[in-house]
């Protein structure tokens, strides 16, 4: 059933995004054609996983899961754990620190792991964003070190950077209006494990940044 009501989403969050916000996409042959993978984006509105979603054919709904945080998407209200288990199908995570994380944080982060791995196993495709919440409009944050512990447990998986522009003025964080606003997508090319958190994570944080530079080369 899941599936179903992924397919039909997916639907509706394409006719959104071509609709109202006129996507225009750069390098849409990078996008991984089948999974395991793991997409990883800048993150400044609701609308960034309506986004990436609506850039796969329906035929990949089933594949591709979102990880989002557990507390806001599935302990707010009912409706919004069902829409974010039956619809998106996320996969759950805690955005607490890492370095104060309690026994019962750190073991529902383990089982976070195990679930992107049972994902990854499926041949599915996870939409991360590394810097753990919603952040200033074209302003790219500090990322976290889950995107790191996730690359080093799956050397073998292509992690596929993305910058989105525009998103944080069409539905910024704390309004709830959507306004229409032309943005784009930028796709980089894959890469993996370097063996090393610290640099992988600045090379991760270099191939989005340069991204973000790309619109000005183009115009």
């Amino acid at each position: 059933m899941t599936r179903v009501w992924k397919v039909i989403f997916l639907l509706m969050a394409k006719a959104v995004v071509w609709l109202l916000l006129g996507l225009r996409i750069q390098h849409r042959q990078r996008l991984p054609r089948s999974g395991p993978a793991i997409l990883v984006a800048n993150h400044n509105s609701h609308l960034d996983t309506f986004v990436i979603l609506s850039l796969f054919p329906l035929s990949m709904a089933h594949r591709l899961r979102p990880v989002a945080n557990e507390e806001y998407f599935l302990k707010q209200s009912c409706w919004l754990a069902w829409f974010s288990r039956h619809v998106l199908d996320i996969i759950p995570v805690s955005c607490e620190p890492e370095e104060s994380r309690s026994h019962r944080a750190s073991c529902g982060y383990r089982t976070f792991l195990r679930s992107c791995a049972a994902a990854l196993a499926q041949n599915q495709i996870l939409i991360l964003y590394p810097e753990g919440s919603r952040g200033k409009p074209e302003h790219l944050g500090e990322f976290r070190s889950g995107i790191a512990h996730l690359a080093k447990q799956h050397p073998e998986v292509p992690i596929v950077p993305i910058f989105l522009q525009g998103l944080g003025k069409a539905l910024p964080k704390g309004e709830r209006l959507l306004v229409p606003f032309l943005c784009w997508t930028y796709i980089g090319e894959p890469l993996y494990w370097s063996g090393q958190k610290k640099a992988f994570l600045e090379q991760l944080t270099a191939h989005i940044q340069a991204l973000s530079t790309e619109k000005k080369l183009l115009t």
